[in-house]
């Protein structure tokens, strides 16, 4: 039997982990003086109340190594064969901290850049879970894996970029000409690297904006599986669920909160779509 592993920032639904048994191995998240596991004793809701309620930014950072051997050795203990999924290792030091985790506890676990974040990443998670249950053998679910990864895209929706200039990645004064202009950005994950695509003005225009960049992606959305975050605007995210419903008929559909990793860059307003 082949186990699947993850880190926190894949923001897989809480009852999708339990009814499936995928082990996760949480990041952690400092506000203000406090420090907390993502997902584990700080929920999404309370972290993005935590986060709109103070000017700094919090702060995450990987597991240790050590958390990774952990996990991995509780995994193998019935010689059962392990695939690890992690985080873009362009976003952050986690993948690096699988590596050394799997040095350190001696196990044989296949560890996978997904090269995405967030439900994108997540997905990944999802169809290693699927063909691990139909029976498919490491070899077979890791090359199936690395075929999804090339065929991911990702789009992240920037309402307020108040935690891009907290980050330093936004001078003050740029960030306050942008919220003065209304003006919102649309990036997409790229190999793992986040890029700015566009800029659009008035928020009306800026979610019809991205759908249209999302159609154009394709000509057919029929077995596409689609992932949608956000950072507590659930109306946004409903609208945006019903619209690609709607227009693109796709597979699947998700929605969930982004967690404290993907949502810290987020910030207020934030939504992460994604689809392969």
């Amino acid at each position: 039997m082949v186990i699947i592993l993850t880190d926190s920032s894949s923001d897989l639904p809480k009852d999708y982990i339990e009814k499936h048994h995928v082990h996760v191995v949480p990041l952690s998240v400092r506000v203000g003086e406090e420090e907390y596991s993502e997902g584990v004793d700080l929920s999404p809701p309370a972290f993005f109340e935590k986060m709109f309620a103070t000017s700094e930014l919090p702060k995450t950072s990987q597991p240790s190594p050590a958390k990774f051997a952990e996990s991995f050795q509780q995994a193998a203990q019935q010689n059962e064969q392990l695939i690890c999924l992690t985080i873009s290792s362009k976003l952050s030091g986690t993948y690096q901290s699988a590596l050394l985790g799997k040095e350190i506890s001696n196990t044989d676990v296949e560890i996978i850049d997904t090269l995405g974040g967030s439900l994108a990443y997540g997905m990944l998670v999802m169809k290693a879970v699927q063909l691990a249950n139909e029976g498919k053998s490491r070899e077979e679910i890791v090359e199936a894996l690395y075929t999804y990864r090339e065929n991911m895209e990702i789009f992240i929706l920037l309402d307020n970029l108040e935690n891009v200039v907290k980050g330093g990645r936004l001078s003050k004064f740029s960030g306050s000409v942008a919220k003065l202009l209304n003006i919102k950005i649309i990036l997409e994950g790229i190999q793992g690297e986040i890029v700015v695509k566009e800029k659009v003005r008035g928020s009306k225009k800026f979610l019809q904006r991205a759908l249209e960049r999302i159609q154009e992606k394709r000509d057919d959305f029929s077995d596409a599986v689609f992932g949608i975050t956000h950072t507590g605007n659930v109306e946004e995210a409903e609208w945006l669920k019903n619209e690609i419903n709607r227009r693109l008929h796709p597979k699947e559909l998700y929605v969930n909160y982004m967690g404290a990793t993907m949502g810290t860059y987020a910030g207020k307003g934030g939504l992460i779509v994604s689809f392969l």
